[in-house]
């Protein structure tokens, strides 16, 4: 295929399958499109089948990690630790939506830094949902929350987040400087999304909640608590010795799942279901059709606009681009294409992306893995989410977020240094 031709095909491709990723007509999964695009992208000659090949093999573990994410996120729920977190934070909230939100932030940020954004949204967002009607409250802000959170709070460690896993490999930074030079920066984006969630979400929290429900709150389900506290450790310990966080998520998964097999909650059909292979899936064929949009000139053409270095406005510049890529063609394809344009750079340039990759997906549904995730957990608890609303949100938030973390990196590479 010559090349304006590869060019065209390539990118009607790519925005096919992110248009049916956010709208997902007549319900049918983002994989529906995906996967006939990667397809036709190979068969036309837009992508080589070894450039396919190594793509698929680049993801694999990133579709491993989760779908030990969502096995372990579905039998926590078996076990009852969602019906359990969210009584325990409706007694804490009391019925102030207010509190509930502080509530929110904190263990979102928490969850998402230590045990990675997927379990923020696979695991927390219910929790909301279930401390949301418990405590009589507006469930918008709060769910609005986890989303954000799962993107914005995921700066902090090399397990936070699959695009941090290769940043920090490309970054040449050990474990400890790596969370250094991302501790400031975590804090004060997430401190700013806190007080502009306050303010556009104002009447929502200004208004009045029934008493708290005083039913008797479900026992906590122990063993599962105990198992999400291993898989913990063994995402940080792991990660530090340089063993794949995927192996712990798969050792969470399995426990839980065989302890539901033995006592016949489950069968291995259910297994399967809770890995939502359907959108295991879409993750390589989206990659695909992302690597046949660089292979035919995006990578030459972010060259060119790319800042070199690691001042402040290079910094700022870099941090622009990752996001504004992040949320036109995903914020994981964004990472795999810049990193290696950001590496001669230095360790600053590569954080830098980091941010720009994490904060910005939070202006359009497509923008992250788990911002679509989050949209599917949502309508299953029959919440919808507004277009409008979501965009304006991000258009808040995104901007400013985005440039305290970047002016607080900088200050710590030149603390620190790189």
């Amino acid at each position: 295929m010559n090349t304006p031709l590869a060019e065209a095909l390539s990118a009607f491709l790519l925005a096919a399958v992110l248009a049916w990723a956010v709208v997902r007509p007549f319900g049918w999964p983002e994989a529906a499109l995906a996967v006939p695009a990667a397809v036709v992208a190979v068969a036309s000659g837009a992508i080589s089948l070894d450039h396919a090949r190594e793509e698929t093999a680049r993801l694999g573990p990133v579709v491993g990690f989760l779908a030990a994410v969502l096995v372990l996120a579905h039998f926590c729920d078996v076990e009852g630790l969602f019906r359990a977190c969210g009584a325990w934070t409706a007694r804490w909230a009391a019925g102030r939506p207010v509190r509930l939100l502080t509530a929110v932030f904190a263990l979102a940020s928490v969850i998402t830094a230590v045990l990675s954004l997927d379990a923020t949204v696979v695991l927390l967002t219910p929790v909301v949902f279930a401390t949301a009607s418990r405590s009589g409250v507006r469930a918008g802000p709060h769910v609005y929350a986890c989303t954000h959170l799962s993107n914005t709070a995921s700066l902090l460690l090399p397990v936070s987040n699959l695009t941090n896993l290769l940043a920090f490999t490309a970054s040449g930074l050990g474990f400890t400087r790596f969370a250094a030079l991302m501790a400031v920066p975590w804090l004060l984006a997430v401190g700013v999304e806190y007080l502009v969630f306050r303010r556009f979400f104002a009447r929502d929290l200004a208004a009045a909640a029934p008493p708290p429900d005083s039913a008797k709150a479900p026992p906590v389900p122990v063993f599962a608590l105990v198992t999400v506290g291993c898989t913990l450790a063994g995402f940080v310990v792991g990660s530090a010795v340089g063993v794949d966080p995927a192996w712990a998520a798969l050792a969470g998964a399995l426990v839980l799942a065989v302890r539901s097999l033995v006592r016949r909650q489950a069968g291995w059909l259910t297994v399967l279901k809770a890995a939502a292979p359907a959108f295991l899936v879409f993750v390589p064929a989206l990659g695909i059709v992302v690597r046949a949009v660089v292979d035919n000139g995006l990578a030459d053409a972010l060259g060119q606009v790319l800042p070199a270095g690691t001042g402040l406005a290079a910094l700022l510049g870099t941090a622009a681009v990752a996001a504004v890529l992040a949320n036109l063609i995903n914020n994981l394809p964004a990472v795999l294409v810049l990193l290696p344009l950001a590496v001669p750079s230095g360790a600053g340039a590569v954080l830098a992306v980091l941010l720009g990759v994490n904060i910005g997906p939070n202006l359009t549904y497509a923008g992250s893995l788990a911002t679509l995730l989050w949209r599917r957990i949502v309508r299953q608890h029959d919440h919808g989410t507004d277009l409008g609303e979501f965009t304006r949100l991000g258009l808040l938030t995104v901007p400013p977020a985005l440039g305290v973390a970047v002016v607080a990196l900088w200050g710590s590479l030149r603390v620190m240094g790189g």
